[in-house]
């Protein structure tokens, strides 16, 4: 999958892929839902009868996350369901041939639709535009179907709206899945998902704790993104082509007076080194909220409960 960063690479693009003709949607996709899914499923249709090749315009940061920093609210940010260079790997999975990424800051916020139409949609070759059924986009939210429908008119490129995707009466929509797995409904989740939440990242090095109280964990890296879980979880992980068992903390650490948020991971009856590596953290069951201990050892007793817990699961 071709991906092209930013409006500053579209002549790049453009001259590597000229004879290429196009069928795009456009959104943020967080999370690549079912309901994103079957976008992408109907413009596969309309491809292959074509002869065109699809072509996914996301934002980042979404347009609440980019508010919040700029109005120093973090705490109004909404969670992310994953971060995007994990977005990008979805669609290669989902065999989009073209993805293009448009950083959302104060030059794209202030476009008007007319703007962003002449500066982003009308210098690629497209033929059609899928959009969802609440799609918006320039200055102030000002353009909508019916303005790109005009313009698609104009310019014989057809702009066609998706029904709402639903599934068990209610859509299927981002906000729903990051409710979920806020109340920590990871079945529920994965219904709308199409698949398990999942964290991918980096081993990377900590403050040694948990090897100092005898429980070693992986501890993973970070995007600056929210995320949309907080507490002690039973998880799966994927490492070095092994699937094992198990509990993972993802918070603050108060009993240490901890300040950001880290994802740290015990693995059971692992032995090894992961540092430097990618592993998959599949969310299962969550266990219990973060709180601050008395103390290292009241902190390792709750650990080692913890783990017991995650043994009791996977038995």
């Amino acid at each position: 999958m071709y991906l092209i960063r930013g409006t500053q690479n579209i002549d790049l693009f453009i001259s590597k892929y000229k004879d290429i003709e196009l069928i795009a949607t456009i959104g943020n996709f967080d999370g690549l839902h079912l309901g994103h899914q079957h976008i992408i499923q109907n413009m596969q249709k309309d491809a292959e009868e074509n002869n065109w090749q699809k072509l996914v315009i996301f934002t980042e940061p979404h347009a609440k996350e980019f508010f919040a920093e700029s109005l120093g609210t973090e705490e109004e940010k909404p969670p992310r369901i994953f971060p995007w260079s994990e977005k990008v790997k979805k669609l290669k999975e989902l065999e989009v041939e073209f993805s293009f990424f448009l950083n959302f800051n104060n030059l794209l916020r202030s476009m008007t639709p007319e703007t962003f139409i002449k500066e982003v949609l009308s210098r690629l070759s497209i033929k059609k535009i899928v959009i969802g059924d609440d799609f918006r986009f320039g200055a102030n939210r000002e353009g909508d179907f019916t303005f790109l429908k005009n313009w698609g008119d104009e310019n014989n490129i057809l702009i066609e709206k998706t029904e709402t995707f639903s599934m068990h009466d209610q859509r299927v929509s981002s906000t729903r899945i990051r409710e979920c797995l806020i109340a920590g409904d990871f079945k529920g989740a994965k219904e709308l998902l199409g698949r398990p939440f999942t964290f991918n990242g980096k081993v990377v090095y900590g403050q040694q704790l948990g090897t100092q109280l005898g429980v070693p964990t992986a501890n993973l890296w970070l995007p600056k993104n929210k995320l949309p879980i907080a507490g002690v979880y039973i998880v799966k992980v994927e490492a070095e082509g092994n699937i094992y068992g198990g509990i993972a903390n993802m918070g603050t650490r108060p009993t240490v007076d901890g300040q950001n948020p880290v994802l740290e991971v015990h693995i059971l009856d692992y032995s090894g080194s992961l540092y430097g590596k990618k592993i998959t953290v599949e969310f299962l069951e969550k266990v219990r909220d973060e709180k601050k201990f008395s103390g290292l050892d009241e902190l390792k007793e709750q650990i080692f409960k913890d783990i017991s817990t995650a043994r009791q699961y996977f038995s």
